[in-house]
């Protein structure tokens, strides 16, 4: 069913790499302003799905759906559906022989095609919102890991897209920098920002999303408002994934 005030719909989407079948028959909806989490095990097709929704793998079977449009045709110029659907990566994927504000430019000035000056001052607003002013003239080796996850934040905020997807953001990170990485997701969530956030903090799943997918061995086991699948989930395996953060 085609909703009209959705984003991102995913309809029956699979993925088989050889004979693995990684995903199938995924289906979800994103609409403006969600807070979409995808729990589950390791292995359990979670980055796969992200990478799928951001033409990274090519889908075996099924449809993405972005703004009614299905982009995961043959015809599609990944690069401009890449700016409205950003993605901020596990490893950050800066570029290390250019500065903080280098890196927060080179996207606008290539893809979106702004003047060196206006990327410039955009890249500057989204540094300073994520509290990386201080260091625009470093390169990324100069800085921790929490700083850089906070630079690929901006990079991806200053080419201003509509969804920002993000792949398990602070499993790289050393445990005393997670929490100034989910700081800044929460404030994006707070001030409306969709997005779709692959991630082992469950806390940020629970408290953050309006809305949680937990998949288990390439399909969606169970789905809904967080309150439902973290109290009182439905299925067996969301019962028994769960059960191992709760002692925590």
């Amino acid at each position: 069913m085609m909703s009209s005030d959705a984003i991102l719909e995913i309809r029956h989407l699979s993925k088989s790499f050889g004979n693995h079948e990684v995903l199938r028959d995924i289906d979800f909806t994103v609409r403006p302003g969600d807070v979409t989490s995808i729990i589950g095990a390791s292995g359990s097709g979670k980055s796969t799905l992200l990478r799928c929704v951001n033409l990274l793998e090519t889908p075996t079977g099924g449809e993405i759906l972005f703004h009614g449009e299905n982009v995961s045709g043959k015809k599609v110029d990944a690069s401009a559906y890449r700016a409205k659907v950003g993605m901020v990566f596990q490893s950050f994927n800066l570029f290390d022989n250019m500065t903080v504000l280098k890196n927060c430019m080179i996207g606008q000035v290539k893809v979106l095609k702004k003047s060196r000056e206006e990327a410039r001052q955009n890249a500057l607003k989204y540094l300073e919102r994520v509290g990386m002013g201080p260091y625009i003239n470093a390169k990324p080796h100069q800085i921790s890991g929490g700083q850089k996850q906070r630079v690929a934040i901006a990079r991806a905020l200053a080419m201003e897209p509509e969804v920002l997807l993000f792949d398990e953001p602070t499993s790289a990170l050393d445990p005393e920098m997670v929490g100034e990485v989910l700081e800044v997701m929460r404030g994006l969530a707070d001030e409306g920002m969709t997005m779709l956030v692959v991630t082992h903090e469950m806390a940020f799943a629970r408290d953050v999303s309006n809305y949680v997918v937990f998949m288990s061995e390439g399909v969606i086991c169970e789905e809904g408002k967080p309150g439902e699948v973290f109290t009182n989930p439905r299925q067996q395996r969301t019962r028994e994934f769960l059960s191992r953060f709760s002692k925590g």
